[in-house]
């Protein structure tokens, strides 16, 4: 058994040809690009690409093989070099039955299967060259599909005040969309973390996995997780979700939730922290956007752990430090090779030598939960507080 660094849920921003997949996400993020960074820059095992039921990426998937860049693995996912790429798609719902739309991650193991699923979406969306879309079935019907391709259903961010399963889909329970018994894990978004995702009984059996829902290539890997695995492949994996045969998590790493956009009820207007119910004493306007703290509250179920989960590390990313900036960033890149390394096997002494004094002792409180940090709400960051 290795152990294995994962991001689960990286958007593609542009195709070969300049087409926009994510409309949000950068132009550097293309498929090659995004490999090449999570590989080779951030450090990471296992990406998965959740734009990848966009015609163009199927295309561009294709060509690498073609060309031999890629290879396919035999138990699934695609393999560029030592790295793994797990295809997914990241799909809207919203219907009958939900409250508001909802966000949800389908993985396949084969390409093959990639292009089928593709080809069905066709028939349930306007766009299927775009990421995120809504798809005009009902939740368990997606599900259903899901399963007939040997494909893993995971709601993605699912506290987020804006379209996720508890952020804005249902009143009080997944089962009001979902059928639980077809969900194989659940993503807990920037704003959230285990301890608080626990007070919910409901989802007591599921897998926590923390991606980082990257919009740029700078952005991959602020969360991700550390997975027991006897090989990277698709086949392995699903027996980590379910945590058979010793493969599962082994550690969460993943931001603050006080860091997170949505940690805190803000004014919806100008953004200051807002009790719910109250006008804003800033500006006046009694709208707000609820913060993920918040909801929970509302949905609590339970006081204590219903499961032994894995450790929750609140690993704040390089981008966050104050002071290190683009030059400085390459600097550690350039002695150290990776931002895993960086984060979590350099010694102070060395980073000491590298960077001023002040940033690698940030560095180090990161690792230990130490740093200090002032809450987000309403869509902006958190932010470190310098003692």
């Amino acid at each position: 058994m290795s152990e294995f660094y994962a991001d689960l849920h990286i958007h593609i921003g542009r195709t070969n040809s300049g087409r926009a997949v994510k409309i949000t996400g950068s132009r550097t993020l293309t498929l090659t690009n995004i490999i090449r960074h999570a590989r080779d820059i951030k450090g990471l095992d296992i990406v998965g690409i959740i734009d990848c039921h966009s015609p163009e990426v199927i295309a561009e998937l294709e060509d690498l093989l073609a060309a031999g860049e890629i290879t396919e693995h035999p138990d699934g996912g695609l393999m560029y070099g030592t790295l793994g790429i797990f295809l997914g798609s990241e799909l809207e719902i919203n219907s009958e039955e939900t409250t508001g739309p909802i966000h949800v991650l389908c993985f396949f193991p084969y390409l093959k299967t990639m292009r089928v699923f593709s080809d069905w979406l066709k028939l349930h969306l306007k766009n299927v060259h775009l990421s995120s879309q809504r798809v005009y079935v009902t939740g368990k019907e997606l599900q259903v599909k899901t399963k007939e391709l040997d494909g893993l259903f995971i709601p993605a961010h699912v506290f987020t005040p804006f379209k996720s399963l508890y952020g804005k889909g249902v009143k009080r329970s997944l089962t009001e969309v979902f059928d639980p018994n077809q969900i194989d894990a659940v993503e807990l978004g920037l704003s959230s973390d285990t301890s608080m995702a626990q007070q919910l009984a409901e989802l007591k059996d599921y897998t926590f996995l923390t991606n980082s829902d990257a919009h740029s290539l700078a952005k991959i890997a602020r969360e991700y997780q550390k997975i027991k695995l006897e090989e990277v492949s698709f086949k392995e994996f699903t027996k980590a979700l379910k945590v058979e045969e010793g493969r599962k998590v082994l550690t969460n790493y993943g931001l603050d939730p006080l860091l997170g956009k949505y940690h805190r009820t803000v004014c919806a207007n100008c953004l200051v922290p807002l009790s719910e119910g109250l006008a804003c004493q800033e500006c006046g306007h009694s709208r707000f956007i609820k913060g993920v703290a918040d909801r929970i509250s509302e949905l609590k179920s339970v006081d204590h752990q219903q499961a032994i989960r894995p450790p929750y590390v609140h690993q704040v990313p390089l981008e966050f430090i104050p002071g290190l900036g683009p030059k400085l960033l390459e600097k550690l890149m350039d002695h150290f090779g990776t931002e895993m390394a960086v984060l979590h096997e350099v010694p102070h002494s060395a980073l000491k030598e590298t960077v001023p004094e002040k940033i690698a002792n940030l560095i180090v409180k990161a690792r230990s939960g130490e740093l200090k940090v002032h809450a987000g709400g309403g869509g902006k960051y958190g932010k470190i507080i310098q003692e």
